[in-house]
């Protein structure tokens, strides 16, 4: 029987606000492309694959800066592309857009999915631990204090506090001291498959994708979820 349930942060229970396609789309109007929101949104998605991939061989925030614009211009060569901007051979440009899309993104806040406060009402209910695991470095708790989730979180795990990020097993294993539990007893739900699937399966921990946007229908090895109402099928 399960008694904790763990949630990762972005695209799992929060995505960023205003959306990060407004501010993105914007930076590239501004070096004279005519894109639209509308267009970036999936490109975002797409892009956000090769970033999710590189973290899972080795975490973002360790590697050097100029590892970092290395990946970072892939990433939005790779946008681009997918709005039907081909840049690939102006990488200065494409620097100079990410730069600006950094700079917009500099006071950009987060927002809960509808699903996130019913469902954590009904977990409270059934006496479930829950807690949240994330690779982000900023102190969590006052954010989640805004969105109106302390009634909800036991626990928060950050990469800083745990000192490794997902999908090493350190953090997983800190989140099971904390909810006082055995792996065996524990679910955690994430959108990465390399970084919370993964991950978790390493701390002997049942993973269940939440994949809002169809990123990973190819996954076969643990259980996949379009909405957090269908993780009462898995408790």
């Amino acid at each position: 029987m399960f008694k904790a349930v763990f949630f990762d942060w972005f695209n799992t229970l929060a995505v960023y606000y205003p959306p990060r396609e407004e501010l993105q789309s914007q930076a590239i109007r501004e070096f004279g492309f005519n894109v639209s929101a509308e267009q970036v949104k999936p490109a975002l998605l797409y892009a956000d694959k090769l970033v999710f991939d590189e973290n899972a061989k080795y975490p973002m925030r360790l590697r050097s800066k100029e590892d970092q614009n290395e990946v970072y211009v892939r990433y939005e060569t790779l946008l681009l592309r997918n709005v039907g901007i081909d840049l690939t051979d102006e990488v200065s440009t494409v620097a100079k857009i990410f730069k600006r899309a950094e700079e917009l993104y500099s006071n950009i806040g987060f927002a809960l999915y509808d699903d996130v406060v019913p469902v954590m009402k009904k977990l409270r209910e059934k006496d479930l631990k829950i807690g949240l695991i994330t690779n982000l470095e900023i102190d969590m708790k006052p954010v989640c204090s805004k969105l109106g989730l302390d009634p909800y979180l036991d626990f928060i795990v950050t990469s800083g506090e745990a000192g490794s990020d997902k999908p090493q097993p350190e953090i997983f294993l800190l989140a099971l001291k904390k909810a006082g539990v055995e792996s065996s007893e524990a679910i955690h739900v994430g959108d990465q498959y390399k970084i919370d699937a993964v991950g978790a399966m390493g701390a002997g921990i049942k993973p269940v994708i939440i994949d809002r946007y169809d990123m990973y229908p190819e996954i076969t090895d643990c259980p996949r979820i379009k909405t957090l109402d269908e993780l009462f099928s898995y408790i």
